[in-house]
């Protein structure tokens, strides 16, 4: 079965649906293709499938280089941020095992999206990375998400100076789960999509669901928290302003501290 969509393609096959982001180069996330991954998302909530798997284009060169930042501007940053927490809302209320087939860079909102799968295969040439600081501006659900799969002060580490990772060392701090050669990719997918197949689906959506709530709170919740931050008041600071003009100008940032 599959389905057809503008920047991404949509296939359910034997119990997996598979979301593929097809919007060459970079896959770089827009308010459009957001609301399409949403929709996917809750076409596959209506199917009986055991797995959900990311995966990009073999034209695209990376698996996403992260969101739009023409549409961080004033006029479009509230549905940019709507669209794009829309996704991790819809993984968690859906909570089937969700993989990521990374090859390539996955940076900003792309990386942020790996941090949420369950399982992440990379190919060994593949990059990690938050750098939305240079911006000005922060990954909000990598705030979220990232110091509870790599660790509190590693997390840190990464999202304040917007360092960029190799796979080995993603791999080395738990933000992937296996690092492959590029023609070992959809082998190691089978291997674990086989593993799936053969348990309860309805088990498996408890199992993942149970696993959220340890955390100790949704992340609906911790996503307002940090919405309000980033909305109401880091997008009031002339700081954040410049950094996103900056970049779409093609120059180098001029910090005001304000």
């Amino acid at each position: 079965m599959s389905s057809e969509y503008q920047h991404i393609r949509l296939q359910i096959d034997d119990r997996v649906g598979r979301i593929t982001f097809a919007r060459p180069p970079l896959n770089v996330f827009n308010i459009a293709m957001m609301r399409e991954i949403t929709s996917a998302l809750s076409e596959c909530a209506r199917r009986d499938v055991v797995a959900i798997v990311f995966a990009s284009d073999k034209d695209c060169r990376a698996f996403s280089a992260g969101v739009a930042i023409e549409e961080h501007v004033q006029e479009t940053i509230y549905q940019m941020l709507d669209s794009f927490h829309a996704i991790f809302r819809q993984l968690e209320q859906i909570a089937k095992p969700v993989i990521a087939l990374v090859d390539g860079a996955a940076l900003g909102g792309g990386c942020e999206l790996v941090a949420a799968c369950d399982v992440v295969i990379a190919s060994d040439r593949s990059r990690f990375g938050v750098p939305e600081i240079k911006l000005g501006v922060f990954p909000p659900v990598a705030t979220v998400l990232l110091p509870l799969v790599i660790g509190e002060k590693r997390a840190r580490e990464l999202i304040l100076t917007g360092e960029i990772i190799d796979a080995v060392e993603a791999g080395r701090l738990g933000l992937c789960n296996h690092v492959v050669p590029g023609p070992h990719l959809e082998p190691k997918l089978l291997e674990v999509t086989a593993k799936l197949r053969e348990l309860s689906g309805t088990s498996l959506e408890f199992a993942r669901r149970a696993m959220d709530l340890g955390r100790g709170r949704t992340l609906d919740e911790a996503l307002t928290e940090q919405e309000n931050i980033y909305l109401h008041e880091l997008m009031k600071t002339a700081d954040a302003n410049e950094g996103i003009k900056a970049f779409m100008e093609k120059r180098k940032p001029v910090w005001r501290h304000r």
